[in-house]
């Protein structure tokens, strides 16, 4: 009987791994069949979140339009690709260039994105321009280059690509955002003010295009951490703010976003937050306690932290 109990526990915790172990199996496969043939356009392809995207969806059998600015780094990506997947299993990607701070050549663009293979089933809105400083350091040029890149160069290839997807009752839209979306921090207006301003539009298109079929999703991470592990520098003192932005910018891993982007599209999940709890925490406190946190915010700026940059 002792014996019994005694071995209850190991054999309990060796189920349960292995329940977990073929659930993340089943996942992961389902998820690579959810994209499987379809036409999946990544802007901003070269990025750190880009390629890994580029990588999982390619290796799902998804038939790839990789968008970039740069063509020397584009076709790197594209050798990269092919040196790693199963050609009998994939689709050989087509390279676009593509640069959402020339509004003028996005229509033209999403007119070649087309004729690759004459639909678009996916669209991952990825590529973001981050700048960091006191309101009164950024020009206005350097505001509107934001905007353009952030905001109007997205919405201009979504509205291009949409009647396609309109006219086949099918597709989806996933926007690769940030939670500064949702609240501003200190020294990040215009970033902010692009964000805030692209969510509120996705948003609005979700309910606008439900009735055809058409999923919009957006995932916003609070900000995406670059390869290297980011190690603190400095001594952190005792306070609310000093501990809130410690926890606040943890950023994440972009293998970790791009699986997620697949579970999306799987789910057809329309918003996700990729966060610890502080900063998840910090959207609702901003809701119902906006005097408190403007406060914390307010004692940041005084503070002067030096912190990474959002993506």
């Amino acid at each position: 009987m002792e014996i019994t109990a005694v071995l209850m526990l190991p054999l309990l915790l060796l189920a349960i791994s292995g329940i977990l172990f073929i659930y993340q199996e089943v996942s992961r496969l389902w998820s690579k069949s959810a994209v499987q043939n379809k036409v999946v356009v990544i802007t901003d392809a070269i990025s750190g979140l880009g390629k890994e995207c580029s990588r999982l969806f390619h290796a799902g059998g998804a038939r790839l339009v990789l968008c970039g600015k740069n063509w020397e780094k584009l076709e790197i990506l594209y050798d990269a690709l092919l040196s790693v997947a199963d050609p009998s299993k994939t689709f050989t990607p087509k390279l676009v260039l593509l640069d959402l701070s020339d509004i003028s050549c996005v229509q033209d663009v999403a007119k070649e994105i087309l004729d690759c293979y004459g639909c678009v089933d996916i669209l991952i809105n990825n590529a973001s321009m981050k700048v960091k400083g006191p309101a009164q350091n950024i020009s206005l040029e350097l505001d509107k280059k934001i905007m353009d890149i952030n905001y109007f160069g997205p919405i201009t290839l979504t509205k291009a690509l949409l009647p396609n997807m309109i006219s086949r009752r099918t597709g989806q839209i996933v926007l690769v955002s940030n939670i500064q979306g949702k609240f501003g921090i200190p020294l990040r207006t215009a970033y902010a003010a692009s964000k805030h301003a692209i969510q509120g539009f996705f948003d609005c298109l979700r309910a606008e295009v439900e009735e055809f079929e058409v999923v919009v999703s957006t995932v916003n991470p609070t900000f995406i951490r670059s390869y290297h592990t980011y190690t603190e520098t400095g001594n952190w003192e005792a306070s609310i703010w000093k501990f809130f932005f410690r926890k606040f910018t943890y950023g994440v891993h972009p293998v970790e976003i791009a699986e997620e982007v697949m579970r999306i599209i799987r789910r057809k999940k329309q918003e996700v937050f990729i966060a610890n709890p502080i900063p998840k925490a910090a959207i609702y406190i901003r809701t119902f306690f906006p005097e408190f946190f403007f406060a914390v915010v307010a004692c940041g700026v005084k503070e002067k932290l030096n912190v990474p940059e959002d993506r």
